[in-house]
């Protein structure tokens, strides 16, 4: 008979060792072709910046840019 190890530690390796191979980044773009999402994207956009203009939106991507 041959021990299975449970699924999430499969994953929680996997994800570890290729975090450690190619990145953290690569690692997250690599899973996410995997994903399929859910929601309305173009809709909840809408919804979260409706009430910024460009120049606020840019401000706040600027602004996040240099507390990383």
């Amino acid at each position: 008979m041959i021990d299975t190890r449970p699924l999430i530690e499969i994953k929680k390796d996997a994800i570890r060792i290729l975090s450690k191979q190619i990145g953290v980044i690569d690692t997250v773009r690599f899973v996410n072709q995997f994903t399929t999402g859910y929601g309305n994207y173009t809709e909840a956009r809408e919804q979260q910046f409706r009430d910024m203009s460009l120049d606020g939106i840019i401000s706040a991507i600027q602004q996040e840019h240099t507390t990383i």
